[in-house]
């Protein structure tokens, strides 16, 4: 029975990060599509990673925020 809650918690926390994940991916499309289409056609990731963290730093930053 610990093992099903435990598998249960850590298949909601890993859905729950993919969904963030998706969702910066989906901001960072609408809001930098240069960006991207230079990562993408250069090959280099460098740049994607670090607006999806930009991305994801001001969204944290936003929630707490309201706390």
């Amino acid at each position: 029975m610990r093992l099903r809650r435990l598998s249960v918690s850590l298949f909601g926390a890993l859905a729950f990060i993919c969904v963030v994940l998706a969702t910066a991916i989906v901001w960072l499309f609408l809001t930098s599509p240069v960006t991207v289409a230079t990562a993408v056609n250069d090959g280099e990731i460098s740049p994607l990673v670090r607006q999806l963290t930009e991305v994801l730093f001001e969204t944290l930053r936003g929630l707490l925020r309201y706390l």
